[in-house]
């Protein structure tokens, strides 16, 4: 009897957290699907059926379902593509360049952050050239290296290393001085110092920056797209627009926002991760 009785208690508090957790995700999804609802009904109101201009809701979904939104993944040759096909493109390339802009940013924020001169010497030059509108480059690029491709690395490297380097040189400049002086007092080797006080110190700047800089280099990207030309997201909102195809553009957007979202989550979900196992 007492068995029975403590299992019917552990069902009731099974079912009763399962219940909290329904709630707690009800009350975060509610809002913005009914936010979302109000605004697409208004958009509907404001762009009916036959209008110029915008296209509202039910005339994108008409314009674009077939294929671009039932069919993402169809691939007729050349740039005739899907959207998942234009976005993971566009993905390989904003990947490819934020790696690299990774490597150099963490590694040069921790130099300049580690050392006052070279931390004078380069910030104001840093400084000057973070404020350069990345497309302002692509021109160069295109010259330098004689590649869409190579060009399109090189804009989204120098869009997301700022906010990485700014960012990792503030946090080894916030790094304690008394961890400082615990270093010289127990003469711990520059390797301990390096990966047990330093880099957790400074873990939190570092992935704030990571979270900024994927959000520029998905920015970017688009925009670099649509002159370099070729397989990819930002490309094909251009052509979409050469053609009247407004429709697609939209559809293209939402895709867009959503990866970007997306891609900030993911940087997130990996540095609380990261930064909690440090910490333990």
């Amino acid at each position: 009897m007492a068995t029975s009785t403590s299992k019917l208690i552990i069902k009731q508090r099974r079912q009763g957290n399962s219940n909290t957790w329904i709630q707690s995700q009800l009350k975060k999804i509610v809002p913005p699907l009914a936010a979302l609802a109000v605004l697409l009904v208004i958009w509907q109101i404001l762009c009916p059926p036959g209008s110029q201009g915008l296209p509202g809701p039910i005339q994108i979904v008409q314009g674009a379902w077939d294929p671009f939104i039932i069919n993402p993944f169809f691939d007729n040759g050349g740039n005739s593509k899907g959207l998942a096909i234009q976005i993971w493109a566009s993905l390989q390339r904003v990947f490819v360049g934020f790696f690299f802009s990774i490597v150099v940013g963490v590694g040069l924020g921790i130099l300049i952050g580690s050392n006052k001169v070279i931390y004078r010497a380069l910030d104001p030059l840093f400084q000057i050239l973070r404020t350069i509108p990345p497309l302002a480059w692509l021109p160069l690029s295109l010259a330098a290296l004689k590649d869409n491709g190579a060009a399109a690395y090189f804009v989204i490297f120098i869009t997301a290393v700022w906010p990485i380097l700014i960012n990792t040189t503030v946090g080894v400049q916030q790094i304690p001085q008394d961890y400082v002086n615990v270093k010289r007092v127990l003469k711990l080797s520059n390797k301990t110092y390096f990966f047990k006080i330093l880099i957790p110190s400074a873990l939190p700047y570092i992935f704030t920056g990571l979270r900024i800089g994927i959000g520029l280099s998905w920015l970017a990207i688009i925009a670099a797209e649509m002159l370099i030309g070729g397989v990819g997201i930002g490309f094909f909102i251009w052509d979409s627009y050469n053609n009247a195809n407004l429709d697609r553009i939209i559809v293209a957007l939402f895709y867009v926002g959503v990866v970007g979202y997306l891609l900030d989550l993911l940087v997130l979900f990996i540095g609380s991760k990261i930064v909690a196992e440090d910490r333990k």
